[in-house]
């Protein structure tokens, strides 16, 4: 499974991860002026319950940060930090699912609800299950913060785990594709596992044995509640921001039909390649979002109709019922029968 993104510049964030940021710094003496220095953001504004921020102003934090401080700790000491308290209805949804399977699939899925700095893709194997960062969300990051951001999001993920597991669930092992740097053994002393470097790609892997084990906090009604919320959440975003916004809009006006990215290009007054190049620099596709609307007619069909699965595969485009099932198991883990019931 592999998360999609808001827009960079949206402010739709609670500022808890700039606040984590800005704390770690005070603490070796940079004062939150500094730390927040092109932000856009006033240190009175970081504890506020009104506020929110947009991934451009934390990345800018975040360059502050490897300018101002000496530590190269830092990322790790923050991500230690981050824990799900923080993260509002995506941390609760993810303390309360059912299993750690559910936790890996869900962090998937409403990751674009803190303030997500990387993309992630999470596999299953038979004998492991991996969190896989391709690349850094922030438009061509240098090296050096490419390399924060993952120092952060590594410590962070070991964080989150133990706050659902309710117990030390340490990585098998962490992999890296860049080169070992010189304070290589913080990595092992905050990630708690093995280390490599010059690796083909960078990831976390865990042992499969961990997915059936109950979250100390799993709760049945609870999770199906704050999963809806998020859902709302994320539909909300998807709907009211940049061109990916408006082209859920024209889909969503005649559900059911799909018009080419051509003809969805022509009716807002722009080339294919114009809209091809903007929903790119959203972090999305034209293709993508496609997927989310059948996603959410094929939910929304299964919840509130008594449509057969064949009519909701027809309704969506679909050549037959098996397809229908098979897009529907990628899309949300689940089969037509888990939405009836």
């Amino acid at each position: 499974m592999l998360s999609r993104y808001p827009l960079l510049n949206e402010r739709i964030h609670a500022p808890y991860k700039i606040a984590a940021l800005v704390e770690v710094l005070a603490e070796e003496g940079i004062p939150p002026v500094a730390s927040l220095k092109g932000s856009g953001i006033d240190v009175d504004e970081l504890y506020s319950a009104s506020v929110l921020t947009s991934v451009r102003q934390y990345a800018t934090v975040c360059k502050n940060a490897m300018a101002l401080s000496r530590d190269p700790a830092t990322p790790f000491k923050v991500g230690s930090r981050l824990h799900l308290a923080a993260y509002g209805m995506y941390g609760y949804a993810l303390m309360s699912c059912l299993s750690l399977r559910d936790y890996f699939r869900l962090g998937v899925k409403y990751h674009q609800l803190a303030t997500p700095t990387l993309t992630i893709v999470w596999t299953e194997y038979p004998d492991r299950a991996v969190w896989t960062f391709p690349d850094a969300f922030i438009s061509s990051p240098s090296r050096e913060l490419g390399q924060f951001l993952i120092e952060q999001q590594f410590t962070q993920h070991v964080t989150h785990l133990q706050d659902v597991a309710g117990h030390s669930c340490p990585p098998v092992k962490a992999c890296f594709s860049y080169a070992a740097p010189s304070y290589a053994g913080l990595y092992p002393k905050f990630l708690g596992c093995p280390c490599y470097f010059d690796q083909e790609q960078c990831e976390l892997v865990y042992d499969s044995v961990i997915l059936e084990q109950e979250p100390q906090l799993a709760h049945r009604h609870s999770a199906a509640m704050i999963q809806e919320m998020c859902d709302r959440l994320i539909g909300q975003a998807k709907t009211s921001t940049g061109a990916s916004g408006e082209v859920y809009q024209v889909l969503m006006r005649k559900p059911g039909e799909f018009p080419s990215m051509e003809v969805v290009a022509e009716v807002l007054k722009m080339t294919s390649r114009t809209l091809r190049r903007r929903l790119e620099a959203e972090g999305t596709s034209f293709v993508a979002i496609v997927d989310d609307v059948r996603c959410s007619l094929a939910t929304e069909y299964l919840r509130t109709t008594k449509m057969s699965t064949e009519d909701i595969a027809m309704l969506l485009g679909f050549s037959d019922a098996a397809n229908f099932r098979r897009a529907l198991k990628r899309w949300t883990g689940k089969g037509p029968g888990d939405f009836r019931h």
